[in-house]
């Protein structure tokens, strides 16, 4: 849906991933260790992850964040219809990588605020939470990772807060304002965008028949019982769907092209050939916007790369932010 750790090992886990011993030659020893430290950690338990987890004030609001690990920080950025939870099988890999990981539930997602009003829930607002989550915790940069709607958010702080983001990894959506989410392919697939501006009628129907709809649109793929829990509390549906009406609402401007900031820093983007909801081309095109631009693809996998192949995904991340 719309709309952001980890490599090599020694000899023994390389053999147990599949790759080559080639590869070690490849990489700096550096990254090569990185990566074994990856590939042995263990996944985060959740007694571990709320333990990590405290109350940040951004901008008057309170957010729960995980905040793990000692190095260079790791911003890790989820989407509809999760929260933070759903990098659960990354953060201890990322850890043992020698990264400090950041990860938020964005407003309106998890246990995270529920302001009121669809204008609260415009991109700029949450870049502006993110920058003060930075802020708050002493972080002058990160490297950044999205999927789904913090994928966009990646971009958004990588186009507009440049110095913010030492390297970018965006899983499943591809850059804006390449003029790749106007095929017809990508149309067919983003009908629910349209559906989802339907205020209370959206809300219903997804609900209906113990969230039956809900569910088939998820493809009972992620976490979705977890999202029906979190959707279930009052205000919460209507807070994740208005990400959508704040920032996909139909409108005449839309129809005119609108450039988009390039993105300097090393970008990684990552799509699974699995995807319901996005097209390969609409990552593909996001090398109209990053000058260093590095393309992967996941064979066999779903929109939740994370949850379905998290050993690949964490190789790739790791080898990314350490080589």
């Amino acid at each position: 849906m719309q709309h952001t750790a980890k490599q090599l090992a020694s000899s023994l886990r390389l053999m147990r991933f599949g790759l080559g011993l080639a590869m070690i030659a490849s990489l700096g020893l550096a990254s090569h260790r990185a990566l074994a430290a990856a590939a042995m950690a263990e996944p985060t338990t959740a007694s571990t992850a709320a333990q990590a987890v405290s109350m940040v004030k951004v901008n008057g609001l309170d957010f729960p964040v995980l905040d793990i690990g000692k190095g260079p920080a790791v911003l890790l950025l989820h989407g509809f219809p999760d929260s933070h939870a759903v990098w659960r099988k990354q953060i201890d890999p990322l850890v043992a990588a020698g990264f400090r990981v950041i990860a938020p539930d964005l407003r309106g997602f998890g246990d995270a605020p529920r302001p009121e009003g669809v204008a609260e829930y415009g991109l700029s607002k949450s870049v502006g939470d993110m920058v003060g989550l930075l802020n708050a915790l002493n972080i002058d940069k990160a490297n950044v990772i999205g999927h789904d709607w913090g994928a966009a958010l990646a971009w958004g702080l990588a186009q507009y807060q440049p110095e913010r983001v030492a390297k970018l990894a965006v899983l499943s959506v591809g850059a804006p304002g390449t003029g790749a989410f106007d095929t017809i392919e990508q149309r067919e697939k983003s009908w629910y965008f349209n559906f989802f501006q339907f205020e209370g009628v959206a809300e219903a129907n997804l609900k209906q028949n113990d969230w039956a709809l809900f569910r088939q649109l998820m493809r009972n793929e992620g976490d979705v019982d977890a999202a029906v829990r979190n959707f279930s509390r009052p205000g919460a549906l209507t807070a994740g769907l208005n990400w959508y009406r704040a920032n996909l609402k139909p409108s005449l401007r839309d129809l005119t092209p609108h450039p988009s900031p390039k993105v300097k820093c090393a970008t990684l983007g990552i799509w699974s050939d699995g995807d319901h909801y996005l097209t390969e081309a609409q990552m593909q095109a996001s090398a109209q916007v990053a000058a260093n631009w590095r393309y992967e693809k996941m064979n066999g996998a779903g929109h939740w790369m994370m949850l379905e192949q998290p050993e690949r995904l964490n190789r790739l991340l790791v080898g990314f932010l350490t080589n």
